[in-house]
């Protein structure tokens, strides 16, 4: 990827200069909010603190906090630049223990060289912070520091440039000795680069199994052996009795290369002297000690790794740091020891083995990825590695003893760590287990699509329901076999040839005859899928219709109204989209259907969302939107809200409701303190918009500027559940409106059974 230097620079210095800012968690606002915040309430924290000490894990950020320190004597492809040059590498790093693992980080740049100085300062810190994050100090002193500090103080202590590569590229050495079918035990490694990580990574290596006597370590001097009189301790650890004279002749034979050093150092001949399926791992950034492209053209069997996003299998530290600390954070351990880290690095190597996500496909441009010689690590933006590395080094610091708080329920924890980032929802789990308690049979429409089967599938497997795909029979069994899925989970039908089409003809013509559809229409229109669904859902042989991925909105929602229709006590259908921002659920109604809705029709809308809201378990609370605030501009468009507003309250006296309000009003406690007759004070989970473009365009701008959750369109108002995705769904997209159809046709069964 190319980045000018206008380009850099503009990113760091536009607007608020840096990456980083303090953002307050707690509202300040009013006077009262400003007593709780600082004095006087703010002394009732500190007096329960200074009674118990750990409840400072309680009152204050220190749970969530790590501290990033350096002073900028090896930051990484720039060496020695000092504390404040190397500032922007901090904040930096401190935007991804943000990104990827929702903790907070204060960078602190030391300007000292001594090691005991940066000891007692950061010693100093403690009280301060959960955690400490050593980052781009120099070798050797940067083993006396992290080696005092892990041993004097009762937080983690992590030297990133030491154990981050290591846990990363230990993880890919397992699977990459997989797949060469070799053990650990008998493969011999060629180090170069003795400094912080190369040492690191040969540790770790060792305790996985590598024997410490295979791995031959040279530094720019040469070979590590025992007749050398210049190694300092950590380097004596790797001296070898044999001596190499070059890294030619270590080269030869060996099964792993493993460079920390610089562009070029490695040829294609080298390579080619190496054992069958070699391992390489050229990690030198940005250039490393030999490029893929050389590599390969050298030896065809070999499984290699580089720091580098532009090739297969990078050794990215962001795999590693932001989860172990979340691991170590949410457990409040005192340290992060090796069975922490062998814990990370076990986790990363099965979630390179497990299937991956279209979220990852689709952060990498719709490529795929599975388990093989290039594909031995996880990427970096696979949001799993939360939620898989993080319980593992928790439950290692609570089996080692250096947890002070224990996690009971650990399928508990892992959805908090899904929904800290966005990437789950309480709702979300909500419909998924209210489906799993009456699942339904979901016919699909776009059964050919390699989506579609993959999102049936994951439905099956979950008991969410039964899954029905429509489409050519051979085709549609050959993709399923082609996942490794089994047949027998699915139902299917060829709309072109099956038993049921004349039967389904019958009833269309019966259902349409009046409305200038003739039998033989009927006979061809069963043919055409969406109508063959709808169909299935008509006469029970289903209970759900999903469809659209492939087809344009107005031709899957048509067959839907010709055949479904609406329910009983209403004439409108409408649709809308969950919204989870900020970890906050609002509904957006109508975002798909209604252009231009009267107020009778918007009320009919407000009414018909709430009860879907309900069985989600969540209340509804509902703001009638306008650009108005309670008739302070009178208009033709405030006046149809107004009027809608009190249709509901009529209507539905007992459903929470206001408006007409601007979405200030609906979701800001603040701006609606003006208005205390108000039954929505800033609270609003339901927005209700005065016609659809404002609604569809609210919740695209939402989705394309911010890192919402959208799940939708979710149609309401049909006598059975008919939904229709929008061209582009992913297979997540797929499954949770599954969920939501599935807990729909529920609340509507039991709602008719009760008539």
């Amino acid at each position: 990827m190319s980045i000018t230097k206008e380009e850099a620079l503009k990113y760091h210095s536009e607007g608020r200069h840096g990456k980083i800012e303090v953002v307050a968690t707690k509202p300040c606002f009013t006077a009262r909010e400003l007593a709780l915040a600082y004095t006087p309430g703010v002394a009732i924290p500190c007096l329960e603190i200074k009674n118990n000490v750990d409840d400072v894990y309680n009152y204050t950020a220190k749970s969530n906090l790590v501290a990033v320190v350096s002073n900028g004597t090896a930051v990484l492809g720039l060496g020695n630049i000092g504390p404040e040059a190397g500032k922007p590498v901090m904040e930096g790093k401190g935007v991804l223990f943000k990104r990827f693992a929702d903790i907070d980080v204060f960078d602190i740049e030391l300007k000292t060289e001594d090691p005991a100085e940066i000891i007692r300062t950061v010693q100093l810190m403690e009280p301060t912070f959960g955690g400490i994050n050593l980052e781009d100090i120099k070798a050797p002193q940067c083993f006396e520091v992290e080696e005092e500090l892990k041993k004097t103080m009762n937080i983690p202590v992590f030297h990133d440039d030491q154990h981050g590569t290591a846990i990363i590229s230990c993880a890919a050495l397992i699977n990459a000795a997989e797949l060469a079918g070799k053990k650990l035990e008998n493969m011999r490694v060629v180090v170069v680069g003795a400094g912080a990580a190369g040492i690191a990574c040969s540790k770790l290596y060792v305790t996985a199994g590598v024997k410490k006597e295979n791995i031959s370590m040279f530094d720019s001097k040469g070979h590590i052996h025992k007749g050398r009189t210049d190694l300092n301790k950590y380097k004596e650890e790797f001296a070898q009795e044999h001596a190499f004279t070059s890294l030619e002749e270590a080269m030869k034979g060996a099964d792993v290369f493993m460079g920390l050093s610089k562009g070029g150092l490695v040829n294609k001949d080298m390579v080619k002297a190496m054992a069958p399926d070699p391992v390489i791992f050229a990690m030198a950034n940005p250039d490393p000690e030999i490029t893929y492209p050389d590599a390969k053209d050298a030896r065809e069997d070999v499984i290699m790794a580089t720091g580098r996003s532009d090739y297969p299998n990078q050794v990215n530290n962001v795999l590693g740091f932001p989860f172990i600390f979340r691991g170590a954070l949410d457990v409040r351990a005192s340290a992060i020891n090796e069975e922490m880290k062998m814990a990370a690095v076990k986790a990363l190597a099965n979630l390179a083995k497990a299937d991956v996500p279209d979220v990852v496909i689709n952060a990498y441009g719709g490529q795929e990825f599975s388990f093989g010689r290039e594909y031995i690590i996880p990427k970096p933006f696979d949001p799993r590695v939360l939620w898989t590395v993080a319980p593992a080094v928790a439950k290692a610091a609570v089996e080692t003893g250096v947890a002070r708080q224990k996690i009971t329920d650990w399928n508990s924890y892992v959805d908090t760590l899904k929904e800290r980032l966005g990437f789950s929802n309480s709702i979300l789990r909500v419909m998924v287990q209210k489906a799993r308690k009456s699942p339904k049979k979901i016919v699909y429409s776009d059964g050919e699509e390699d989506k579609t089967i993959q999102a049936a599938q994951s439905v099956s497997s979950q008991n969410i329901g039964t899954p029905i795909l429509l489409g050519n029979i051979e085709k549609i069994t050959e993709r399923i076999k082609s996942f490794g899925y089994n047949p027998d989970d699915f139902e299917i039908y060829d709309p072109l040839n099956c038993e049921l089409c004349d039967n389904y003809a019958e009833e269309l013509f019966k259902i349409r005859m009046r409305k200038g559809v003739t039998l033989r229409e009927a006979k061809s229109l069963v043919t055409h899928r969406n109508y063959f669904g709808v169909l299935m859902v008509h006469t029970g042989d289903a209970d759900i219709f999903i469809g659209g991925s492939t087809y344009s909105y107005p031709k899957v929602i048509r067959p839907g109204l010709e055949v479904i229709g609406t329910q009983e006590d209403t004439s409108v259908v409408s649709a809308f989209h969950i919204v989870i921002v900020n970890r906050k659920v609002l509904f957006f109604a109508d975002t798909s259907v209604n252009l231009r809705p009267n107020a009778k029709t918007l009320a009919e809308i407000a009414i018909n969302t709430a009860e879907l809201v309900k069985g989600f378990n969540i209340k509804p609370k509902i703001a009638m939107l306008s650009f108005s605030n309670f008739g302070s501009v009178r208009d033709e468009a405030s006046i149809k809200v107004k009027e809608a507003t009190e249709i509901v309250k009529s209507l539905r006296p007992d459903l929470i409701i206001d408006g007409e309000m601007d979405p200030e009003s609906a979701l800001n406690p603040v701006n609606v303190q003006d208005y205390p007759f108000s039954l929505i004070q800033g609270d609003a989970n339901i927005l209700v918009f005065p016609n659809l473009s404002a609604g569809n365009l609210a919740y695209k701008i939402i989705e394309n500027v911010t890192s919402a959750t959208i799940i939708g369109p979710i149609l309401v108002g049909m006598k059975k559940p008919v939904h229709v995705l929008y061209k582009g769904a992913t297979v997540d997209d797929i499954v949770n409106l599954s969920a939501i159809a599935v807990v729909e046709a529920d609340i509507a069964a039991k709602q008719n059974a009760k008539k």
